[in-house]
């Protein structure tokens, strides 16, 4: 399949799936791949075939949909926000737990991917702030969309391109290398519990201190879709709690109960 047709596709099926073309225009290429392999499939001779395909078979429209998730990540990736997050705004949460009387911070990571974000906060909390908060803990929910992607993440393996832009003491104290994979040590696996989600359905029961949703919603999705997931965002997040968004993304334009803490690295507070 040629990229033109591709494109084409593209612009034509995302706004139908609440997607905007905006988002993958400099990623489509993984996404191309897939649908090319869709084809392959149905032994389709071009994307029109498909493109017809889905005019008449409703069902499709969800496949294709999981054809566009993009997976792009790696641990400690944008470096200054994860910086920012170990010395200002996580320990402002935890003192803030503190002086409430509780003792759990709750964290959500969305469209965790492999697991490289939700491990990089275990690994900040091990090495860094655990000590600074001994009479609090941390609990992380990892949500994807993809089951596949979730199973992988729950082994903690990974090629050294996931893991490079770590700081290399963190790296060495965090991994064990065997053969050209980097394992993440058990310690840094608990409080951390994966499950299968896609943040366009139902919400989980339950409130966080921090929500980080980050190049996916407010990346992939047109702006009907953005305002309605940031709503259910903003139930579940305690008052004066975190989301951090990718440092390329910024929420709505006439979002209200945000303050941009720093819309250079996506970090905004929820405010009554």
């Amino acid at each position: 399949m040629k990229d033109s047709d591709c494109v084409n596709f593209l612009q034509w099926a995302l706004p139908q799936m609440q997607m905007q073309w905006s988002g993958f225009r400099k990623v489509r290429g993984q996404v191309c791949k897939r649908i090319d392999r869709r084809l392959s499939t149905f032994s389709f001779n071009d994307v029109g075939s498909y493109r017809e395909y889905l005019q008449t078979h409703v069902e499709e429209w969800s496949e294709l949909s999981n054809l566009c998730r993009v997976t792009i990540s790696r641990f400690y990736r944008d470096s200054k926000v994860f910086s920012s997050l170990q010395k200002e705004y996580l320990p402002q949460q935890l003192n803030k737990i503190s002086k409430e009387g509780k003792t759990t911070l709750n964290i959500w990571c969305v469209g965790c991917g492999l697991g490289e974000e939700p491990y990089t906060i275990s690994i900040l909390w091990q090495q860094y702030l655990s000590k600074a908060f001994p009479g609090c803990a941390i609990e992380i929910l990892a949500t994807d969309a993809d089951d596949r992607l979730i199973q992988r993440a729950a082994i903690a393996c990974y090629s050294y391109s996931s893991v490079k832009n770590l700081p290399e003491t963190l790296l060495n104290i965090a991994f064990t290398q065997q053969d050209e994979k980097y394992c993440l040590k058990s310690e840094y696996q608990q409080n951390i519990e994966f499950k299968c989600h896609d943040v366009r359905c139902k919400f989980p029961n339950k409130n966080f201190n921090v929500i980080l949703c980050r190049n996916l919603v407010f990346t992939y999705y047109d702006i009907k879709l953005q305002k309605r997931v940031l709503a259910d965002i903003r139930q579940h997040l305690t008052p004066n709690g975190l989301l951090v968004v990718g440092v390329h993304e910024r929420l709505p334009k006439d979002s209200t109960n945000f303050i941009a803490l720093s819309e250079r690295l996506g970090i905004y507070q929820h405010h009554l």
